[in-house]
């Protein structure tokens, strides 16, 4: 169990540090900090996914809480407004915890109240429950909620073009403020409901002040709903897109209460991080229609191809849900378009976007970790295999943005104004890592998918084109010897593009050594591995850029050019830790000793997941001490590397096979 005491909870800045999660399976969430004052635009109690995995809408920012008391009033909320901080419910707030979704302990009077939040999986539904310890008389609660009703993109300000007409019926509240959103139905077993009818005014997001964009929003308050605690405990409310009856309440969480059970229980591993890690994992499994995709990120990324690819095997196959695996792979199957798979899908529903040249060669590492796990062969016979094998053919002959086989058998990609790996950061016209030519990472994984390809056309009896593959392949590993080794620095060139030759130490190298199939000696794959722990290793992840450059950034903070500076020229990636932990425990052989070091390199994400992160992982981190997490708070790859990783090398009881 993941709980802060008394001493993070009313110290409202400790607080505001961690934030907790909750999500649906459909996209949409729930979220807040620890002491339920929104900080960002992206926080609110019910943030629906309208056209899941995508469209997603504050609907509910928060509830405005209440006691009384004996006939005094306690305000149980926490807000910032411009220079003063209103209420301040964080100073009865004894203790948070995540049992197994939040639960928050007020102390009030020698009274404690006891309030939970989960989601129901599969719906937009919040399901918030107040109780009383022990029954108390002339004992009040009151609840104003806040809607908000826009994208969670954006900020909500008062407006008259906002309906204020409660709908009122037994048990049930609804109000329809845009003709164009869905209504938001408050099902509750209160027993005095009042309109209101108010706006509050200038609400302040912290998060978003520092990150230079707007922070500052109203909501409005449609009604107050009251609940005499005196001859009972409990007041529920349930937040939805649907309908309810709030006796279901009981009923919905058990189910979630045991859903989240049998997701412990079927964890790789009894070790407290293992645990953990499972638990994060099944937040970024969603549906898209009837098949399964991954959220890359909460709270403002949809899914994308290159996040689902990496994160699909320690996500699904770690976790021994393959089916979830099979069902994604056959979702992006079914994208791929001029051999490419998208880069994303946009929140708004439009067109999948394929600008990325590395998420199509992760679709065959994804699909052979699939295979080697499941031995689903009928799978690829089915389709699978047409699809890869029609990839190859496309990258041959060349596709989009001059991704295409050069005559030296590597991978060329790029075009001015166009970022297409994973260091994709751009700021209006500045490309900050274009990388044009051939990236190093992007050879290790076309070399990678042409073996995968060699061996699956093998299998399935295609004798000639696995020939073709291989025969591909040995020319890739050919050229990249000859043009990749920068024996200067002992390690891999970052980008070749004709004679030009980026020395640049980043972490894209360490693929070369972690994928399956390798084009290095057995000397180079140690020395790489030495010149990235050497420059690039911290306690949280590999650093994108060594420290020794002159453009590199070490704090990932301002306004958002700023911010995309410091991305990938510097900022901590704790997702590469899974490549470079497996890299170092091969290089020496999967000994007890390296697999021993690799378990120490992972203490301060260990206590980071326990602490400040909430259950989750962040994005990324400062690449300067003392390394402040930046980005999304949750991350999928993130959580997907760490678990795989731990599970196949770090905690593995007996030595890798040869």
């Amino acid at each position: 169990m993941i709980q802060y005491d008394e001493a993070v909870c009313r110290d409202v800045d400790a607080c505001c540090q961690r934030e907790w999660l909750e999500t649906n399976g459909l996209g949409g969430y729930a979220s807040s900090t620890i002491c339920g004052m929104n900080t960002r635009r992206y926080h609110g109690l019910l943030v629906a996914a309208t056209k899941p995995p995508v469209g997603r809408m504050v609907l509910l920012s928060k509830m405005e809480e209440t006691l009384i008391l004996h006939g005094t009033s306690y305000e149980l909320s926490v807000n910032r407004y411009p220079g003063v901080i209103h209420p301040q419910g964080h100073r009865y707030l004894k203790q948070v915890r995540l049992d197994p979704f939040p639960v928050f302990v007020y102390e009030v009077g020698g009274v404690q109240l006891e309030k939970s939040v989960f989601m129901v999986q599969g719906e937009n539904t919040t399901v918030i429950r107040y109780e009383l310890r022990c029954p108390v008389e002339n004992c009040t609660l009151v609840l104003r909620p806040l809607i908000a009703f826009r994208d969670y993109h954006h900020t909500t300000h008062e407006n008259r073009a906002l309906d204020p007409t409660l709908h009122v019926e037994t048990g049930r509240l609804r109000v329809a403020p845009y003709p164009d959103l869905p209504s938001l139905y408050l099902t509750h077993d209160g027993d005095e409901v009042g309109e209101a009818g108010v706006w509050y005014r200038n609400f302040e997001f912290d998060r978003e002040r520092e990150r230079g964009l707007d922070f500052l929003e109203d909501l409005f308050n449609p009604c107050a709903l009251a609940a005499n605690l005196g001859g009972r405990t409990r007041l529920t409310v349930i937040a939805s897109t649907d309908a309810h009856d709030v006796r279901s309440a009981d009923g919905l969480r058990s189910s979630e209460i045991e859903r989240r059970r049998k997701i412990v229980a079927a964890s790789p591993s009894g070790r407290p991080l293992v645990r953990m890690l499972a638990t994060a994992a099944d937040q970024y499994i969603v549906k898209r229609g009837d098949e399964t995709t991954v959220i890359a990120g909460y709270h403002w990324f949809g899914d994308w191809g290159r996040d689902t690819m990496i994160a699909l095997p320690g996500l699904t196959l770690t976790t021994a849900r393959p089916e979830l695996a099979r069902s994604i792979l056959q979702a992006f199957a079914g994208s791929v378009d001029r051999g490419m798979l998208p880069n994303r899908f946009p929140d708004s529903g439009e067109t999948a976007e394929y600008n990325t040249v590395d998420a199509t060669l992760w679709f065959f590492e994804a699909a052979r970790a699939y295979l080697e796990r499941t031995g689903d062969w009928e799978f690829f016979r089915s389709g699978l295999y047409d699809v890869l094998a029609g990839i190859v053919d496309w990258h041959e002959r060349g596709t989009r943005y001059g991704i295409r086989v050069d005559g030296d058998g590597l991978l060329m990609a790029g075009e001015p104004g166009v970022q297409l790996t994973w260091m994709d950061a751009k700021a209006g016209d500045w490309v900050v890592t274009p990388r044009i030519g051939k990236p190093v990472e992007i050879q290790a994984l076309w070399y990678n998918a042409l073996r995968v390809m060699e061996h699956i056309a093998r299998t399935l009896a295609r004798t000639a084109e696995s020939i073709h593959y291989g025969k591909m392949a040995e020319r890739a590993a050919g050229s990249f010897a000859a043009q990749f080794w920068n024996p200067s620095a002992g390690c891999l060139y970052d980008v070749v593009n004709g004679e030009e030759r980026d020395a640049a130490i980043r972490p894209n190298q360490i693929l070369a050594v972690s994928l399956p199939h390798t084009m290095l000696t057995p000397d180079q794959a140690v020395r790489v591995v030495d010149t990235v722990q050497r420059h690039l290793l911290t306690p949280f992840g590999l650093r994108s850029l060594s420290p020794s450059d002159p453009r590199y950034q070490g704090r990932y903070a301002g306004g958002q050019r700023s911010r995309d500076g410091a991305y990938h020229q510097g900022a901590v990636w704790p997702w590469l830790l899974g490549p470079f932990l497996k890299a170092y425990i091969a290089i020496h052989g999967g000994s007890a000793e390296s697999r021993q070091q690799a378990a120490e390199w992972l203490a301060e994400l260990r206590g980071y997941i326990a602490g400040q992160g909430a259950g989750q992982l962040p994005e990324i981190f400062d690449g300067d001490a003392p390394h402040r997490p930046g980005g999304c708070i949750a991350q999928a790859w993130t959580v997907a590397e760490l678990l795989r990783v731990c599970v196949e090398d770090v905690y593995r009881s007996t030595p890798p096979k040869a």
